[in-house]
């Protein structure tokens, strides 16, 4: 009885507690974020860009991704990396991917400039920009695409073909390394090399084949004209730096000096030649700046804005040989 006795104020009041209130009384908070936010999302959206690189088949390929990589992770971007492997049709699947993840921006460096209009078409639909890279496409609507941002490749051709018109005197015979078949830095460094040697009668490519922008098959290529026109060969031109140190090892096992025996102009400017031009084996390049990331961002964040952007942003580049090679070669970033 004691311990019942006890207990009964407990009895008494457990019922009452209901009706003076269970939730203690609180401040009105008129900055509170709805259930599962924070302000600093409802604030600021992160933005989410699709990238889709051609492959790793040179080192200036390589300068370029890492540019876009690490301007995304400094502007604090979510980066959807893509690597195409030199085919068309994983970029197509990798463009794809991005629209139905639905992407704030595509930024693509294509492989070949036709063959883009259905998939652009997606993502014009989506009210998705699309940044083109360092390679134009053709397509019957420019609309379908937001701008380009690319060196003149035309310009870089023919700045090849007037140096080694200096260089030979206006006479001698060329073998020429072309970049990947459709792609557009193959198709214009060709036209701009030829416009310059047209002014040339004396000077004329007796080969021209692919190296597909790729060092091993740049020497696959060039063993092969060795062996097809050996002592008719005085000079090289290459569409890109890779393929002319791969064609420097063919030479140099044919028993030949590169860059005397034979004189070899190329372009991109990489590091490596550089080296190779300090050694004596490379004899000229021409610039084509890989670092684009600055730029390619750039223009995302104001196409996400809806700013309008020029069709096409022209990256200028500079002609560099032998002689100043040594003085610049601690300056090159790529």
């Amino acid at each position: 009885m004691r311990r019942l006795t006890s207990c009964l104020p407990a009895l008494i009041f457990v019922p009452l507690l209901p009706l003076v209130g269970c939730t203690p009384e609180r401040p009105a908070n008129t900055n509170a974020t709805p259930q599962g936010t924070t302000p600093e999302k409802n604030s600021a959206k992160k933005l989410v860009v699709g990238f889709s690189q051609i492959g790793a088949e040179s080192s200036w390929r390589t300068a370029e991704t890492n540019s876009i990589q690490s301007e995304a992770e400094k502007r604090g971007v979510e980066l959807k990396f893509s690597d195409a492997q030199q085919k068309q049709e994983n970029q197509v699947k990798a463009l794809n991917a991005f629209i139905a993840q639905g992407v704030d921006a595509i930024i693509l460096a294509p492989v070949v400039e036709t063959g883009w209009e259905p998939v652009l078409k997606k993502a014009k639909e989506r009210k998705i920009p699309v940044i083109l890279v360092d390679r134009g496409v053709k397509v019957s609507d420019d609309s379908l695409y937001t701008t380009l941002i690319a060196s003149d490749f035309v310009a870089e051709g023919r700045m090849a073909g007037e140096w080694l018109a200096k260089k030979m005197g206006g006479k001698g015979n060329v073998v020429e390394l072309q970049g990947t078949a459709g792609a557009a830095p193959a198709i214009d460094r060709k036209k701009g090399f030829e416009e310059a040697l047209a002014k040339h009668p004396d000077m004329k490519i007796i080969q021209t084949q692919t190296g597909e922008f790729t060092r091993a098959k740049g020497k696959e290529v060039m063993e092969a004209f060795l062996k097809a026109k050996g002592d008719d060969i005085q000079a090289v031109y290459a569409h890109n730096d890779d393929m002319a140190l791969g064609a420097i090892q063919a030479i140099e096992e044919a028993g030949k000096k590169p860059g005397k025996d034979i004189v070899i102009v190329s372009i991109d400017g990489v590091k490596g030649a550089f080296e190779a031009m300090v050694a004596g084996k490379l004899n000229c390049t021409v610039e084509c700046n890989p670092l684009l990331g600055p730029a390619a961002f750039d223009a995302v964040q104001k196409a996400v804005a809806g700013e309008e952007l020029p069709k096409n942003t022209v990256v200028e580049d500079k002609v560099f040989d032998q002689s100043v090679a040594k003085d610049v070669i601690g300056e090159r970033k790529y």
